[in-house]
């Protein structure tokens, strides 16, 4: 149902209802949002109810209180570019081809996350982020390299940009779990796959004594087992919905 695309969310959409009438099966819309929630609940058995998510993709950066599955808090969130869009910006800045995001990582691997420190933006900004101006101060330090500068420092380039975006994902999760006492934390969506923020989220979320889930890397990106679980959960929890449901395509998480 959304948030999305209207377009492709409209073809989704007329053939859901088309095959759930001709079936005679339950219609269920279905938020974008918590698929990527649902995706930790079914891999995850034991997670409490009651956790922190941060949903981190390429359309979504915001950390959610979630009280149980279908009520939620959202306690900050992207004023701009998602944290996953500015990977796929700058990957294509430097020409990594696509998927941006999965190429930068990679590349980061080979480099030094401290070669060069880009902005870290809103960092007293309470639960809020932004990353448009992460995105153009690495714009405008390639513009000034010669091309030997940039193939010789590329992969530094890339870590030291990584790290600028882990390190604010990790400080307000961190900031959130503390602050609420909320013992249970999730990472959903795309960038949940990127090695560097599994590993030092997992080293910091160890030191304060929390539990830390991350789905699979096939569950991180965007697929059809997250929206069938959180069809079963929402189909749980309110039944199937009327034929007349329309797209929204900036759908809350509420």
């Amino acid at each position: 149902q959304g948030p999305g695309l209207v377009g492709p969310l409209l073809v989704g959409l007329t053939f859901a209802k088309s095959l759930a009438f001709a079936k005679g099966i339950p219609f269920v819309p279905v938020n974008h949002l918590e698929g990527h929630l649902a995706a930790n609940i079914l891999e995850h058995p034991d997670l409490d109810k009651h956790h922190l998510t941060l949903i981190v993709s390429g359309g979504h950066t915001m950390l959610v209180d979630v009280e149980t599955f279908g009520s939620y808090r959202v306690l900050g969130q992207t004023r701009d570019d998602a944290a996953g869009e500015a990977f796929d910006k700058v990957a294509k800045l430097m020409g990594l081809g696509y998927p941006g995001g999965a190429a930068l990582n990679k590349l980061a691997q080979q480099g030094d996350p401290k070669y060069f420190r880009f902005p870290r933006a809103m960092r007293r900004q309470g639960y809020q982020f932004s990353y448009s101006g992460l995105k153009t101060a690495v714009a405008i330090y390639l513009d000034k390299l010669t091309p030997h500068e940039f193939e010789e420092h590329k992969a530094d380039i890339a870590a030291s940009f990584e790290e600028a975006v882990v390190d604010v994902l990790i400080e307000k999760t961190v900031k959130a779990a503390t602050e609420y006492d909320i013992r249970h934390i999730t990472i959903s969506g795309g960038v949940a796959a990127n090695t560097r923020l599994r590993e030092r989220m997992n080293a910091q979320m160890s030191k304060i004594k929390r539990q830390l889930f991350f789905p699979s890397k096939e569950l991180c990106t965007d697929n059809a087992a997250m929206i069938a679980a959180a069809g079963y959960l929402r189909y749980q929890e309110s039944g199937p919905a009327e034929l007349i449901a329309n797209a929204i395509p900036n759908l809350k998480l509420n």
